[in-house]
């Protein structure tokens, strides 16, 4: 790959998520002010266009059950189904408010036509019309994150003391994935076979399902915001080093096996991470606002924007991985296209 000019735009809010809908038309982002800006892929001319969606700050985005929407939570208590429209826009439809909580995590599943928001201590399961498809399901603390297992058949509730996993047909009795501490981020393995959490501290947690077999791991020279899927699972890259930190879930491994570390250009912290959806690299932001793609197998990486500014604080690769979008904690959104 070799770089393009990268096209920016200066939101004036924290760019908190970014997600691009499921037929790759649209990317969103959700800024710190409580707005979107929402870019149609098919117009590399255009700007993004703003929607005000939550009066607070929207916490978090992802993309909704069908082709074209976007989810998100805010700190107004409201959770939303953002859709692009004909010129450009988006409208914002309320599905969900609880007055007084913050919505901060949300999730959607297709194939089980669910989507999840998560209130206090009580997620709440919603069908593809809106409505509450269970009674809430409570947990021991305030959730820390949640995420619906590959066909949404299961979904895991993040908290302290470790993990809830629920089946989301008929939802009862939660097993307990136990760990002490505060679990702030929780995602399955693409074939469900392990969660990993991100811990309060600097480390992350995980079980191996088939006999709840823990991994820790540690030595992170800050706490772990980002981490994803690397090469159809094989890798599991994580952000919160000054290198991009991969263990290997294959061969035996994680367990006695030393992780695959990616320095890229620079020393700073790495405080975001995008696996290629189709090919061996992976897209990496610093707390300095550089960022690069690397190689899997350690070749050397190619930047894709300098320093400047401040942390990137979010990166999203569309579908078909032809663009990177990426916004950072002081504002800035860019569109980026490597040329392959």
């Amino acid at each position: 790959m070799s770089p393009v000019p990268e096209r920016r735009w200066e939101t004036g809010a924290w760019v908190v998520g970014l997600a691009v809908n499921r037929a790759g038309t649209h990317a969103a982002a959700a800024l710190g002010d409580g707005s979107v800006r929402l870019l149609d892929l098919a117009d590399p001319d255009g700007g993004p266009r703003a929607s005000q969606v939550h009066a607070g700050a929207c916490l978090t985005i992802v993309p909704d059950l069908d082709d074209r929407g976007f989810l998100t939570g805010g700190d107004d208590g409201r959770l939303c189904r953002i859709v692009p429209g004909s010129s450009g826009d988006a409208a914002a439809e309320p599905l969900a408010e609880v007055k007084g909580r913050w919505i901060e995590h949300v999730d959607a599943e297709p194939q089980a036509g669910l989507r999840a928001f998560a209130a206090g201590r009580q997620v709440t399961l919603l069908d593809r019309a809106g409505r509450p498809a269970c009674d809430p399901l409570d947990h021991p603390s305030t959730v820390g994150g949640l995420a619906f297992a590959p066909k949404g058949k299961r979904l895991a509730v993040a908290h302290y003391g470790g993990v809830s996993l629920w089946w989301t047909k008929a939802p009862d009795v939660p097993t307990r994935l136990d760990w002490k501490g505060s679990h702030l981020g929780v995602i399955w393995h693409p074939a469900g076979t392990h969660v990993m959490t991100a811990m309060q501290e600097a480390e992350l947690h995980g079980w191996r399902l088939k006999d709840k077999a823990h991994m820790r791991m540690s030595g992170y020279a800050a706490k772990v915001r980002s981490f994803a899927w690397a090469a159809r699972g094989r890798w599991l890259a994580t952000a919160g080093a000054e290198e991009v930190v991969c263990w290997p879930f294959f061969g035996g491994g994680p367990w006695d096996k030393a992780p695959l570390e990616l320095p890229g250009p620079g020393s700073a912290v790495i405080t975001a991470v995008a696996p290629h959806p189709m090919d061996p690299v992976l897209a990496a932001g610093r707390d300095d606002g550089m960022i690069f793609v690397a190689p899997l197998d350690g070749s050397a990486p190619l930047p894709l924007a300098g320093r400047g500014g401040s942390a990137v604080s979010a990166l999203a690769w569309t579908a078909n991985g032809r663009s990177l979008l990426a916004g950072t904690e002081d504002g800035r959104l860019s569109w980026i296209t490597p040329a392959r």
